[in-house]
């Protein structure tokens, strides 16, 4: 079979069971496959594929098809323009989460701010990305999931920031010795438990306890803004992302705290809103 007829027969095996972006993800199949660049495949497509090869694609297919997702079976995302390796331990970052990233670095910039703490930091998408992008920076990256930091510190050392980064096994602050950061930045799991079951199949194929927060999904911004103050320098910065409707709970949680001012929201690509910052 050649390279174009693998990839339209994946793409309808897909498109029948309702997949998102058939055509898209029979592609990077198939690069995966062929450990080539999607150049390769399009000027290429009427090479013959070999047995082995076109064995191991229609295997990946059927994958696909029991919504196991692509960066699942590729090992592989794209993140702030960077390649990060993931799997089923940890959550399989997001675009929207590069707003948060770019937020960091903004004021980073602005301040000249050198150490952030990054909590939750599963692949390490946000500590690798701030560390790469923030001159002379120091990053502590803590997460509870011990795979979740041996994956971060793979990652770290993909992309030659593993002198830049300090990592934590850690339930948020518990195992941080006392010290002040100028940033504190995260991306906590913040799904409703009850709506977990009713996500797309793909979201639901990555690990609960990065999705899981709480009965109202706000169990760890509690615990973040009850804490953070301790660890912030003087009018250091918290900054935070958040669920598309949970703007006004965690704003009235920073407001509560009556520690942090200057307070705002950003919204993503799509006009939801994304993250929230403050500043102490």
């Amino acid at each position: 079979m050649k390279i174009k007829e693998a990839i339209e027969k994946g793409t309808i095996d897909l498109k029948v069971e309702n997949i998102e972006s058939p055509k898209l993800k029979a592609r990077m199949l198939m690069q995966f496959i062929l450990k080539k660049p999607r150049q390769y495949i399009i000027v290429n497509d009427m090479q013959e594929l070999e047995t082995k090869q076109e064995k191991e694609y229609f295997l990946g297919i059927q994958k696909l098809k029991n919504n196991i997702p692509i960066e699942h079976i590729t090992n592989q995302k794209e993140f702030m323009k960077l390649n990060f390796f993931v799997n089923e331990d940890v959550l399989i970052p997001r675009q929207d989460t590069e707003i948060l990233v770019e937020e960091v670095i903004n004021i980073a910039n602005k301040i000249n701010a050198k150490t952030i703490l990054d909590l939750c930091t599963g692949s390490g998408a946000i500590a690798v990305s701030l560390a790469k992008y923030i001159k002379e920076s120091k990053i502590t990256a803590i997460d509870i999931s011990q795979n979740a930091i041996e994956i971060s510190r793979k990652n770290a050392i993909n992309n030659q920031v593993e002198n830049q980064i300090k990592l934590i096994k850690s339930d948020l602050f518990q195992n941080i010795t006392p010290q002040k950061f100028d940033i504190i930045v995260s991306n906590p799991p913040y799904i409703k438990r009850d709506i977990i079951e009713r996500l797309e199949k793909q979201v639901q194929k990555e690990p609960k306890i990065a999705l899981d927060g709480g009965y109202d999904g706000l169990d760890f911004y509690r615990k973040i803004i009850k804490q953070s103050y301790q660890y912030l320098k003087y009018r250091g910065y918290l900054c935070l992302e958040i669920g598309y409707d949970q703007k006004i709970d965690v704003i009235e949680l920073l407001e509560n705290e009556e520690k942090y001012s200057e307070i705002y929201c950003k919204k993503d690509m799509y006009g939801n809103d994304r993250i929230v910052v403050a500043r102490l």
